[in-house]
């Protein structure tokens, strides 16, 4: 896979310029907005490279961020589609939030240590607690508790926590450790390469949608074309497959075009989930994290549900 940070920089920053809503109908650029979203890509890309490469933690802080944030706007979402669940408690709403974070503490394994403490053991310990503790309180002395917010929640948890935690489970594959010593760190590999996909498939589908897009893909998002989507993912697979081959010297060909295909089928299926949200919810973005790119969920639709089917390829072929 790839040995050195320069060349996940090259292929994440190859790819800065992806508009939120690729493979668009056939329809001549708008410069302006180009150049505003270029810019506030560059900015969000320098973020992101600081927290997938600097180091482990790094990571962990980085994805922890994308979790809360992920977390507000879909309670946010929810609370428009279903306006009883804006009356859910603090407890209840912040509550499932933590729940979620420790499972992602859970996934961070032994190499993720303050001493001899682990994330590992706080991950269980707190989802045991959370597991005991906040059901009941929804339960029994909650006012406002019903099945039908707690499903909500639920969802989010599947949706959002899962997919966060099993991203931070791929980052700890890649580390062994020694005690809490970490000597060897090759965690970062899969997920920039994975991220890398998405990004890649989201640009080449906009070109490619732009040009020569025609035939509307899903009335859930009205500008994506069969021609773009389809030319999408030829073209990530093509660039990821080769570009790793002949410019990094990737020897691993399969893996690369199992996680090109998972980006490019999974995360555009993962755009339209979102999208179908927002429809529901009768707004355009999901937040305001970036300007001409929307909020975290807008972000990283695709990656939040690419995660969990690239973890599955690793854990059933020992990546």
């Amino acid at each position: 896979m790839y040995r050195n940070k320069n060349a996940a920089i090259f292929i994440i920053t190859s790819s800065l310029y992806q508009p939120v809503g690729s493979t668009y109908i056939n329809m001549a650029f708008n410069v302006q907005t180009f150049k505003t979203r270029a810019l506030t890509a560059v900015i969000f890309a320098i973020i992101m490279l600081a927290g997938l490469l600097w180091n482990h933690w790094s990571f962990f802080i980085l994805f922890t961020v994308i979790h809360f944030g992920c977390w507000v706007e879909y309670q946010k979402l929810i609370g428009l589609i279903d306006p009883e669940y804006q009356k859910i408690t603090p407890i209840h709403k912040y509550g499932v939030m933590l729940a979620g974070w420790a499972f992602m503490l859970f996934m961070a394994g032994n190499a993720y240590a303050i001493g001899n403490l682990t994330f590992h053991v706080v991950g269980k310990v707190l989802l045991l607690v959370s597991g005991v503790v906040l059901p009941i309180w929804l339960v029994l002395l909650s006012k406002n508790f019903s099945i039908k917010t707690l499903g909500y929640s639920l969802l989010g948890l599947v949706y959002i926590s899962v997919s966060w935690g099993l991203m931070i489970g791929i980052r700890s594959t890649g580390l062994l450790t020694q005690g809490s010593q970490v000597f060897l760190d090759m965690g970062w590999i899969i997920p920039v390469i994975l991220i890398a996909s998405i990004w890649i498939n989201d640009t080449m589908a906009y070109i490619v949608g732009s040009f020569i897009g025609k035939t509307p893909f899903s009335k859930i998002s009205p500008k994506k074309t069969w021609e773009g989507t389809g030319g999408g993912a030829i073209l990530c697979v093509a660039v990821v497959t080769l570009g790793g081959y002949f410019l990094f010297h990737v020897k691993d060909i399969v893996t690369l075009i199992v996680i090109s295909l998972i980006a490019a089928i999974v995360g555009t299926t993962g755009d339209l989930l979102e999208s179908k949200l927002k429809r529901m919810a009768g707004v355009k973005d999901s937040g305001q994290l970036m300007p001409g790119h929307g909020g975290f969920l807008d972000r990283f639709d695709s990656l939040i549900l690419a995660t969990p089917f690239v973890w599955l390829y690793i854990i059933l072929f020992g990546i």
